[in-house]
């Protein structure tokens, strides 16, 4: 270990040892607060990095396990730490990244992405738009972004960077981190524009109808986040270019070449046909079979047959060490953030907000109980259990203010779900794919989740609240 990666792996253990120093806060339980110490000690070394994040995973929740500071019983404890594991998205993340084994192997990916360079790739802002519009027609058919994204974009995209001579590491910055990055914020927009284009957003309609008696319709939702939606839709590739620029902005050799090479790779093989079969297979059963199969159990399907025809061999699985890296620290800092339900954190933490506002006017209120709805997701690893944990508690409270206009507020909680998701490498489904492809650094990923969580939270509550006055009846 070097002298720096001793004082990474130092400061996340001495800022949980001051938490636990601090006398416990008036109505929460001891265990609860030595919990968010752990808790807060895991994420500042998984934004350190010590060591690989999979380990401190690791660590993280068998010292949670081991300490019965969830469940006293240890059975139950055990139960709790591998918990994460069983996790559907945990499991459609890691199919993902086989989709995009398929891709590479079969040259199928290879084949698309010298496609769109020949049609699009003179100037990079132009290949940002291109994978934006992609998103944005996948959206309202496809309730998973994880399988939207993570299973449908992203193994096409990865194979644009390769072309332009951009790889994970040194030559990440001249157009690769630029298009993951995009991707990534560029779904989490879409994701809050329709209903039907996040999983979570239903249920939160479903928690909004038995909290407050209120529905919600398609019109309705979209109408209400149109003006936000579209200009940040328009806004992120552009605002992306500038803010994390490519080195490579014009390339107009690279249309020549990908002409050429495309003429060297010759007609379509069998086995791209058989993958690009199976992709819209899978696209097919995510968009009009969610009421038959789960998204998850639709990309195992998908990567069985992709065995069983040889797309990708066992051994192919069994070795693609980034895939099962991503699985562990994603399943156990799954597994970490219920903690903090479990042991009533988070409880606490919204009767403490929901007292702290009392006596504000409605605006204010509204404005502050959706920023911490929103900041507060810092927490999570699951838009789902975010939902299901704060929802129903930010909406209650926010209904016992006078004059409040409940309808507007739980609307306002329900469009920040896809927005939230760019914040960390945790955050939604797609965060942990592109943070795990190697072109965005960990310290580049985080400030860039810092700086288009705050432009995607201004920019809701500016236009979004004043809009929505006029719009929601």
């Amino acid at each position: 270990m070097k002298k720096l990666s001793y004082w990474k792996a130092i400061v996340p253990v001495l800022i949980g040892i001051a938490i636990c120093l601090i006398p416990v806060p008036q109505g929460l339980q001891p265990k609860a607060w030595y919990y968010f110490a752990l808790f807060t000690a895991v994420i500042v070394a998984l934004i350190l990095e010590p060591i690989p994040a999979g380990a401190i995973g690791v660590i993280g929740v068998t010292l949670a396990g081991s300490l019965l500071i969830v469940t006293p019983k240890p059975g139950d404890s055990l139960r709790w730490v591998l918990s994460g594991f069983s996790n559907g998205t945990v499991w459609l993340i890691f199919v993902a990244y086989m989709f995009a084994m398929g891709y590479e192997k079969t040259g199928l990916g290879r084949r698309i992405a010298l496609n769109l360079v020949k049609l699009l790739g003179k100037k990079t802002l132009g290949l940002g738009y291109a994978i934006a519009i992609a998103d944005l027609i996948l959206a309202p058919f496809t309730p998973s972004n994880t399988a939207r994204s993570g299973g449908t974009i992203f193994p096409i995209i990865k194979n644009i960077p390769p072309l332009y001579g951009s790889l994970p590491g040194e030559t990440a910055r001249k157009i690769g981190s630029y298009i993951m990055w995009t991707a990534l914020a560029c779904t989490c927009v879409t994701s809050s524009m329709f209903i039907t284009a996040l999983a979570p957003n239903l249920l939160a309609l479903d928690l909004v109808n038995k909290t407050a008696k209120i529905s919600i319709t398609w019109t309705e939702w979209f109408v209400g986040f149109l003006p936000v939606g579209l200009l940040l839709f328009l806004l992120v590739p552009s605002l992306v270019y500038k803010i994390y620029p490519p080195t490579v902005k014009v390339s107009e050799d690279v249309v020549v070449w990908a002409n050429q090479e495309l003429s060297k790779v010759g007609k379509i093989t069998r086995k791209e046909w058989i993958m690009a079969l199976l992709a819209i297979c899978a696209l097919t059963l995510w968009i009009l079979g969610s009421s038959w199969f789960d998204a998850t159990i639709v990309a195992l399907m998908v990567l069985s047959l992709m065995i069983l025809t040889g797309i990708v061999k066992w051994d192919d699985v069994l070795g693609y060490k980034q895939a099962w890296n991503v699985l562990v620290w994603f399943a156990t800092l799954v597994t970490l953030a219920d903690g903090l339900r479990l042991v009533k954190f988070l409880d606490w933490f919204a009767a403490i907000t929901a007292g702290a506002l009392k006596g504000m006017p409605v605006v204010m209120v509204v404005g502050s109980l959706v920023a911490i709805f929103f900041i507060v997701h810092y927490m999570f690893a699951s838009l789902t259990a975010h939902t299901t944990a704060l929802l129903p508690v930010f909406l209650v409270a926010g209904m016992a203010v006078p004059g409040m206009p409940v309808k507007l507020l739980a609307m306002m909680f329900c469009y920040t779900l896809g927005l939230m998701g760019v914040i960390t490498p945790y955050a939604t489904g797609p965060s942990p794919i592109y943070y795990g492809s190697g072109y965005i650094e960990r310290k580049d990923f985080w400030i860039l989740g810092l700086i288009f969580g705050l432009i995607f939270l201004i920019v809701f509550l500016v236009i979004g609240y004043p809009y929505m006055r006029w719009v929601v009846t």
